[in-house]
C-alpha cells in the first residue's frame, strides 16, 4: 500500500458529509479499523466505519460505511459470509492461524478422498466455541488481551451454520476450501476444527473473504487503487445506502406517509402483504430508511434517513 495512514493528501483539506458504501478490498496485514480510517481520508468524508471485523492476517471484502450508511451497517453483521481459507495441515499454533506460535506439529498422511469426506461433516448447524484470541469481550476487556496474558476464559459455544464447504484444492500439507456461513463464524476455529477431524491437527494459513452478503469481492477496490484516483472518482466508486439493505421487502410511500414516517410517528395504510423489516421509499424513489411492518398495513419507523439537508453527524 503506498503512503500511510494519517499523511495528509494533497488537495483535500476538509471532511464532507458524504454517504453511500464503498466495496474495500482489505489488504493482508493491517487492521479493519486502519482501513477504514484510510478509505476515509481518502475520501474526506467526515464519518465512516465497517460492517464487522476481518482479521489483519486476512484480506479481502471488507464494506465500508459513510455518513448516512452508517445507520444501517449493523445490517450486515448479520448477513452470511464466503471465504476462501487455506489450510496448513499437522500444525497447530496458539492462535489458530499461522502467525500464533506452534503448539503440535504432525506428520500428514491425509488423502484427497478422506479430505473431502471430512469436510462434509461439518455442514449445517454446528456448535462452535470462540477463541481466546478474538475481539470478544469478558467483564468488558477483550479476549485477546486476556490471551496475551496467559490468562483462559471459558467461553460457551455458540451455533453456527455452515451452509456450504467446498474443497477447492489439496496439495501436499495445505488444503484450500470455500466456504459460506453464517455470521459469528471463525475460520480460524473452523481450520483447528478440520484438522483434528483429520487426526493431524491444522491451522489457518491464509484467509480471503469473497463475499458479505449480496456483495462481491469482484466489485471491490484496493486502497492502492482508491489512491491512484481523483477524489471525484472515488466518490463514483460509492454505492447508494439503500444497497444495504436490498434484500428487505420495499414499501412505497405517498407524499403524506413519507413526510409522517420521516418525522418518526407510525403510519397506517393499505401496504403490501409483508411483515418484519422492510426498506421504505417516498416521492421519487427516494430511500426514507427502515421499518417494522406490522398487522393492518401498520409500519413503525425503525431506523432514518436524515432530512435533506441536515448534518447527519
Amino acid at each position: 500500500m503506498t503512503g500511510s495512514i494519517g499523511l495528509p493528501e494533497s488537495g483535500i483539506r476538509s471532511r464532507r458529509a458524504i454517504s453511500g458504501v464503498l466495496l474495500l478490498d482489505k489488504p493482508r496485514g493491517i487492521t479493519s479499523q486502519a482501513a477504514v480510517s484510510r478509505a476515509k481520508h481518502l475520501l474526506a468524508a467526515a464519518k465512516a466505519g465497517h460492517t464487522g471485523t476481518l482479521d489483519p492476517m486476512a484480506d479481502g471484502l471488507l464494506p465500508v460505511c459513510f455518513g448516512e450508511a452508517t445507520k444501517f451497517s449493523h445490517l450486515l453483521l448479520d448477513a452470511d459470509k464466503t471465504y476462501d481459507a487455506t489450510l496448513k495441515l499437522g500444525v497447530t499454533t496458539t492462535t489458530g492461524d499461522l502467525e500464533g506460535q506452534v503448539t503440535t506439529v504432525a506428520n500428514v498422511t491425509v488423502h484427497h478422498g478422506a479430505a473431502a469426506a471430512a469436510l462434509t461433516r461439518f455442514l449445517g448447524e454446528v456448535l462452535q466455541t470462540p477463541p481466546m484470541y478474538s475481539a470478544l469481550k469478558h467483564a468488558g476487556k477483550p479476549l485477546y488481551k486476556y490471551a496475551r496474558e496467559g490468562v483462559a476464559v471459558e467461553r460457551a459455544p455458540r451455533r453456527i451454520t455452515i451452509r456450504s464447504i467446498d474443497l477447492v484444492e489439496f496439495r501436499d500439507d495445505e488444503l484450500r476450501i470455500a466456504v459460506a456461513c453464517s455470521k459469528g463464524t471463525y475460520i480460524r476455529v473452523l481450520a483447528e476444527d478440520i484438522g483434528r477431524e483429520l487426526g493431524c491437527g491444522a491451522c489457518l494459513a491464509k484467509l480471503l473473504r469473497t463475499a458479505v452478503g449480496r456483495f462481491r469481492i469482484d466489485a471491490a477496490v484496493t486502497l492502492d487503487e482508491l489512491e491512484r484516483i481523483s477524489l471525484a472518482l472515488r466518490e463514483k466508486l460509492l454505492l447508494p445506502v439503500d444497497s444495504l439493505v436490498a434484500s428487505l421487502p420495499r414499501v412505497n410511500l405517498d407524499e403524506s406517509e413519507a413526510r409522517r414516517i420521516s418525522s418518526g410517528q407510525v403510519v397506517r395504510g393499505p401496504h403490501p402483504d409483508c411483515s418484519g423489516l422492510v426498506r421504505v421509499y417516498g416521492p421519487g424513489h427516494a430511500y426514507l430508511g427502515v421499518a417494522v411492518a406490522e398487522a393492518a398495513g401498520v409500519l413503525v419507523p425503525r431506523r432514518l434517513m436524515a432530512p435533506s439537508g441536515a448534518d447527519p453527524a
